[in-house]
């Protein structure tokens, strides 16, 4: 790690010692941000002068007011069902979230990304009719063993950061779909 780094990430740690909550709200929204930022350049391949600035606006407000604070609280109640730091445990918190939490999550973030894309409810139906299961088969072949590497070896108040790190490309492929039309 150079210099400039290992200093990024102790003000990160700093910050996550004192405002965890904040800072984790503020790095899923960020990296939301990023993965549509992804999307937009590297999967559409829309350039710099057709980047739609409003879209990614729009996929950050997600990350901070509704990926931030649903899968962080997600993780603290996922550590109260199913206690422990065993290997079992993490993959029983894995299997819980796979099963239980995705799904309804998935589902949610693509129906809000409809919504502020303007679809009415009918189109946003169909939207979610046409993307969801594609999507949750995605979801499956990529997360099951990220969340098992991340509940067992990651504290508590870094999950949602790690997941959102390896969500960078997640978010890519998540806004990518979610705006397609």
């Amino acid at each position: 790690m150079t210099s400039g780094m290992a200093a990024l990430w102790r003000s990160y740690q700093a910050l996550m010692t004192k405002r965890p909550w904040s800072v984790q709200i503020v790095t899923a929204g960020s990296l939301v941000g990023v993965g549509d930022v992804i999307a937009q350049q590297l999967i559409e391949r829309r350039g710099l002068a057709e980047h739609d600035v409003r879209r990614t606006a729009k996929m950050m407000s997600i990350g901070f007011f509704f990926v931030g604070p649903v899968i962080g609280g997600w993780y603290k109640v996922l550590d109260r069902l199913v206690i422990g730091g065993t290997k079992g445990a993490a993959m029983k918190k894995m299997l819980v979230d796979q099963v239980c939490f995705a799904p309804c999550f998935l589902g949610a973030f693509l129906g809000i990304s409809g919504a502020l894309n303007g679809l009415s409810v009918q189109d946003n139906i169909t939207k979610l009719k046409r993307d969801y299961t594609d999507a949750l088969i995605s979801n499956y072949y990529l997360w099951p063993p990220v969340q098992i590497v991340n509940f067992y070896f990651v504290p508590l108040h870094h999950r949602l950061a790690v997941v959102q790190i390896v969500a960078v490309a997640w978010n890519a492929y998540l806004t990518w779909k979610a705006n397609k039309v």
